[in-house]
């Protein structure tokens, strides 16, 4: 289990990419992201960033390029928003746990309808 100075260290930089990554990005080909989390190792030195990306996989892809490329300016502006010794390298990773929350979702939905359209023929 995490400490809670690493919990408070994700929190504050899932906060920070969030809000750097809307307002400070102009990236042509970066889409709608979302920083679902974010998880920085027990060294400090390298940091997972999850990220939600509305779209089809081209425009993840393409985003994801983009966050890459902007990973070093990013980490810099990081480094002066946080107090830490040794600001981490930033990984983007893509986090799909939305996608399939709502395909769960519509199977469930599906099935119900299924079953309540079997219950009314019988």
């Amino acid at each position: 289990m995490k400490s809670q100075r690493l919990a408070r260290i994700d929190h504050e930089i899932q906060r920070i990419l969030g809000t750097l990554i809307t307002q400070e990005l102009r990236d042509p080909r970066l889409g709608f992201v979302t920083v679902t989390r974010a998880e920085v190792s027990d060294d400090l030195h390298h940091c997972k960033v999850f990220v939600s990306i509305i779209g089809d996989r081209h425009a993840a892809r393409q985003s994801l390029d983009a966050l890459k490329n902007a990973s070093k300016f990013l980490r810099g502006e990081l480094g002066h928003q946080i107090d830490l010794r040794h600001t981490p390298e930033l990984i983007f990773v893509e986090d799909r746990s939305t996608e399939r929350a709502i395909a769960l979702a519509k199977t469930l939905r599906d099935d119900m309808a299924r079953q309540n359209g079997t219950e009314d023929r019988e």
